[in-house]
């Protein structure tokens, strides 16, 4: 299994850019369960947060939605994924929060990859991270 971070549903959602078409493949391949993959609560979250800041905030209603059409089980955050988060950020130095708590409830259902531009979970033991282009033929 496979957990998607926020950086591809907003490629997916956003301007032309390089990232832009790997990441709508992917979800369409994940929503039509060629791919099998979650997100959790806090990639929404992250999505709200983002678009609402930079006053986008139609571009954030489409990616949330997307989101919510490709991804209709979301894994929800919970203390325990709050506690092995915090215990993350106390084994690596640099990590942030909200990449520690992607990686816990990667802990927590068992995925050992993680789907994201994000280079930061490439120095957490045991989970691994590709992009798009590495899942897609």
């Amino acid at each position: 299994m496979i957990l998607v971070d926020s950086n591809i549903l907003m490629y997916a959602a956003g301007r032309p850019h390089p990232h832009h078409q790997p990441s709508v493949s992917l979800l369409e391949a994940v929503a039509v369960e060629r791919i099998d993959a979650i997100t959790d609560v806090e990639v929404l979250q992250e999505i709200l947060l983002r678009y609402r800041a930079i006053e986008q905030w139609e571009k954030g209603r489409r990616a949330y939605d997307l989101a919510r059409q490709v991804f209709p089980l979301v894994i929800p955050i919970t203390i325990e994924v709050m506690d092995d988060a915090r215990t993350l950020m106390d084994r690596y130095g640099r990590l942030a929060a909200r990449d520690a708590v992607h990686a816990a409830v990667c802990q927590l259902v068992a995925a050992e990859v993680i789907c994201s531009y994000d280079r930061d979970f490439d120095a957490i033991e045991g989970l691994k991270r590709v992009e798009p282009e590495d899942l897609l033929p």
